[in-house]
C-alpha cells in the first residue's frame, strides 16, 4: 500500500484537473479509480466519460460509486475519486436536499470528511472550485455551490496537498513535504 498522502485537486470545467490528477498517480502498478458521474442517455456526456476512460491506464480499476467513505476507510489501493461535484449533486438527489432541507446531505458530507481525515492511504480527490464567477440564479444552482465550496474548504483543512489546476498548470495551495521525490525547488512550505 502507498504511503498516507491526501491531495485535493480543485479547477474549472476543463481546466486539466483531472488530467494532472491521474498523472499523480500512473507510476502505481494499481489504483482504484472512484468514478462518480451517473450514466446518462446523453451524447455528449457519454462521450467525456468516454475520454476519461481511454486516459486512463488499462490496469487501472475503475469502480462506480458513492460510497466514497467506505473507500477512503479501507483503500485496498491508491485511489482517485472522480470527482466531488458529481457525487454531491447525486448524494443531495439521493437525500431529497435539493428543496433545501440538507440535513441527509450534511450527514453523508460530514461522514466524507471524516472518512478523508482518517484515511490511511494516497488518495486523489477532484473537485470543481466554485465561486470565481456568477452568483447562480437557481435555488439549486446556489444549493450546488454553496455546500460545494464548504465540502471542498472542510477537505482542504485536512489534505496534505491542494492544488488548483489552470490552464493545465498547478498552482499549489498546500504543497507537498520538501523531501518528496520530484518537488520542484520553490515547492516547500506552503504558499500564502
Amino acid at each position: 500500500m502507498a504511503a498516507r498522502r491526501r491531495t485535493l485537486v480543485l479547477g474549472g470545467v476543463r481546466s486539466g484537473k483531472s488530467r494532472w490528477a491521474e498523472r499523480q498517480l500512473a507510476e502505481h502498478d494499481r489504483v482504484d479509480y472512484l468514478a462518480t458521474a451517473a450514466e446518462r442517455d446523453d451524447a455528449d456526456w457519454a462521450r467525456r466519460i468516454a475520454e476519461h476512460r481511454q486516459r486512463r491506464p488499462a490496469h487501472w480499476r475503475t469502480v462506480q460509486t458513492l460510497e466514497l467513505a467506505a473507500a477512503l476507510a479501507a483503500p485496498a489501493a491508491p485511489l482517485l475519486v472522480e470527482d466531488l461535484g458529481n457525487w454531491l449533486a447525486r448524494t443531495i438527489d439521493r437525500t431529497g436536499g435539493w428543496d433545501g432541507e440538507l440535513s441527509g446531505f450534511r450527514a453523508a458530507a460530514a461522514e466524507l470528511v471524516s472518512a478523508w481525515q482518517k484515511s490511511p492511504g494516497r488518495v486523489v480527490l477532484v473537485s470543481n472550485e466554485v465561486g470565481s464567477g456568477i452568483h447562480p440564479e437557481s435555488r439549486s444552482g446556489r444549493i450546488f455551490a454553496d455546500e460545494l465550496g464548504r465540502l471542498n474548504t472542510a477537505l482542504a483543512a485536512d489534505a496534505d496537498e491542494v492544488v488548483l489546476v489552470v490552464a493545465g498548470l498547478p498552482l499549489w495551495l498546500r504543497t507537498p513535504p520538501p523531501e518528496r521525490p520530484g518537488a520542484s525547488p520553490g515547492q516547500s512550505g506552503e504558499q500564502q
